[in-house]
């Protein structure tokens, strides 16, 4: 096999030559390829991811090394350390008590109880990592629907969105904020300023067009099921007391270590793991060592596999993507279309991250951009005068990723859930409802961005 240089935009790539064909072509058929599968719903996801995966490393686009370096471990860590911790507190009735608690707070009130669940989900989102706040709402969410008797699309339709929404406000909130945040030496006080009003405005306006969609379903649900769970106590819910403390007091150390862990170069992933294994140290350490086996094994079964496998593998097609230059060479055009111009530069930028990080995993395209945007200073007067642009890389990357199930890992987080209470959302059925959301958001959030620095 013979290599060639492959160029585009300056990206200079020593890349293999596949019987003659551009490995742009190959690496962007592949992509293709597997979003067009992923949309029929015909194969399963994480099947399609590794295939796609496996092709891209087949094919010569990327070799072994490179595949597991395109692989976000963090993302994954988070991920399975979250859904054992999660997994082990759900069995001493916390999430049961929180839901019962919650919905009676409403008077039970379908209506109610949807509105109250956004709100929460987008406020949790910007204290927590937006994965981690729908890990701990999904499960609420299923037994507050089925107490009521009814879809849990709607709910999690909107907890999706508001997870978004939400962790755009803060430097925590979403994994693109924490990688643009560390590149630009952006702080958690800057964030908020910036980036909480429109939020807050997005999260209004999304708030009220989820009531609108919902409320003749919602409305229709007879009063029988409010009133079963108006005569809930919560209490009782509660199964195993010293367990529940213990799981409140690793979760709590879990989210200081999300808060203040990276500003010593600790990443949330290595929080979440070391919480799930000294959870499970509290919850199993006492037993012997087959039954604490038993249980360990039992726990790693809560974890769902399917959502950690199809994120590992769609990071290696994306891996493969960017190592053939394809978006850098989108990003550099970007930048080349604008001329020079610092507000059409933004606008620019905030778009193509907003539409881009629907598509693809917001995470690469993140890290592709920032070195674009820090070459920009010296035309633009210094790393003060680009501020804007960080601005709108982080709006139109966090809000982008409300288009489709594949724009965020808290989106594939509920995805999971559903699927495995049986309710599936479907990707055509998610794009309908959450691409125009996602189109206005980020078109109030472009006034923003005039209004506010140009």
């Amino acid at each position: 096999m013979t290599t060639q240089s492959n160029s585009h935009g300056g990206a200079t790539l020593s890349v293999p030559d596949l019987l003659g064909v551009d490995p742009v072509w190959i690496a962007t058929g592949i992509l293709i390829l597997v979003y067009a599968v992923l949309i029929t719903e015909k194969v399963n996801r994480a099947i399609l991811a590794m295939l796609g995966a496996s092709l891209m490393v087949l094919f010569g686009i990327i070799n072994q090394e490179q595949a597991i370096g395109g692989v976000d471990s963090n993302t994954l860590a988070l991920l399975i350390g979250m859904m054992v911790i999660v997994g082990i507190t759900s069995k001493c009735g916390l999430f049961q008590y929180v839901a019962i608690k919650a919905a009676k707070t409403v008077n039970a009130n379908p209506t109610g109880i949807l509105i109250m669940l956004t709100l929460i989900t987008a406020v949790f989102s910007a204290l927590l990592d937006n994965v981690t706040t729908v890990l701990l709402i999904a499960p609420i969410t299923l037994l507050i629907t089925d107490a009521l008797e009814t879809r849990v699309f709607p709910f999690f339709i909107a907890e999706i969105l508001a997870s978004n929404v939400g962790g755009t406000a803060t430097l925590i909130g979403d994994p693109p904020n924490i990688i643009i945040g560390s590149a630009a030496g952006l702080s958690f006080n800057e964030f908020v300023v910036n980036l909480a009003p429109i939020s807050a405005i997005c999260l209004v306006v999304l708030t009220g067009i989820i009531y609108l969609m919902n409320r003749k379903e919602l409305a229709a649900i007879p009063a029988e099921a409010s009133a079963r769970i108006m005569k809930f106590k919560e209490n009782e819910a509660i199964t195993d007391k010293p367990m529940m403390f213990k799981s409140l007091g690793v979760l709590g150390l879990v989210i200081f270590g999300f808060v203040v862990g990276h500003g010593y170069g600790v990443q949330p992933g290595t929080s979440a793991l070391a919480g799930a294994a000294l959870l499970m140290l509290l919850a199993y350490g006492h037993q012997d060592g087959e039954e604490q086996s038993e249980s360990v094994h039992h726990i790693f079964g809560e974890v769902e596999w399917v959502t950690i496998f199809f994120f590992g593998g769609l990071f290696v097609i994306v891996a493969g993507v960017e190592h053939v230059g394809l978006l850098a060479f989108f990003g550099e055009k970007v930048l080349e279309l604008t001329q020079g111009d610092l507000m059409m530069t933004s606008f620019f930028i905030f778009w193509a991250s907003g539409i881009l990080s629907a598509i693809l995993d917001n995470i690469p395209f993140v890290a592709t951009m920032i070195p674009l945007i820090e070459s920009t200073a010296d035309t633009f007067g210094g790393p003060e005068a680009i501020e804007p642009l960080w601005w709108s890389l982080a709006l139109g990357a966090c809000l982008g990723g409300n288009g489709t199930l594949l724009g965020a890992s808290a989106n594939l987080t509920v995805a999971a859930f559903a699927e495995k209470a049986k309710q599936p959302i479907g990707f055509i059925a998610f794009v309908k409802i959450a691409f125009p959301i996602m189109i206005l958001t980020l078109m109030i959030a472009n006034v923003y961005i005039w209004l506010r620095y140009f």
